[in-house]
């Protein structure tokens, strides 16, 4: 019998589809957060094709709230490679060209790697910035964590051993795939998935029709 899939699985027609209620789901969190004590918003986002698919719905999403907003988000990311900015594998230099030169956030609060430091030192100063910009929480949390999920079943830049998308959803193992490993402490685990990629899946799940 399959095992209970974690949190709520969403399934859209189309990766556009997708992207929209994407992009409309971040929208709506950072409204909520910057309406609450903090009044600040910290968002944390993964590289691959999310990229492009925020940079085509979010700017447009994210619109109505207004610049004086939008100065109050955070962002960071969930996986990074070591490469200058202006290499094709970097993940801020690809979001930098792609979606954040299209919103007025600042760039002090967008946290980067130093791409110019040894591996580990790069880690370790990544870490300080983060503790820097969560001032006062033992541990940062972010407020909204967008991560994709590879053909093998890796997120954030952890990979499994073998390639075997499916058994994340669908089954409780001894040694899980990394993305079936996400379980927030607090807040809302949600799963937007498009048809291909749920295609195979048993466990119940949410169909969406976004045009």
């Amino acid at each position: 019998m399959a095992a209970p899939a974690p949190g709520l699985i969403s399934v859209f027609s189309s990766p556009q589809e997708l992207g929209a209620s994407l992009a409309q789901l971040v929208a709506q969190r950072a409204a909520c957060c910057l309406a609450g004590a903090r009044a600040r918003f910290a968002l944390g986002l993964s590289g691959g094709s999310l990229v492009s698919m925020l940079a085509r719905e979010l700017p447009a999403a994210a619109a109505p709230a207004g610049p004086a907003s939008l100065a109050r988000w955070t962002v960071g990311f969930c996986d990074e490679r070591l490469v200058p900015f202006e290499h094709a594998e970097s993940t801020y230099g690809l979001y930098r060209t792609h979606l954040l030169s299209r919103l007025p956030i600042p760039d002090s609060q967008v946290i980067t790697i130093n791409p110019q430091l040894p591996v580990e030192e790069a880690a370790e100063d990544y870490a300080k910035k983060l503790r820097q910009a969560f001032q006062g929480d033992a541990i940062p949390v972010f407020d909204l964590l967008i991560l994709g999920v590879g053909p093998d079943g890796h997120t954030c830049s952890l990979f499994p051993d073998h390639p075997l998308l499916q058994r994340i959803l669908e089954a409780k193992e001894e040694n899980p795939l990394p993305a079936a490993l996400v379980q927030p402490h607090t807040g809302k685990l949600c799963w937007f998935l498009d048809e291909a990629a749920a295609r195979l899946l048993t466990v119940p799940f949410e169909k969406h029709s976004t045009l």
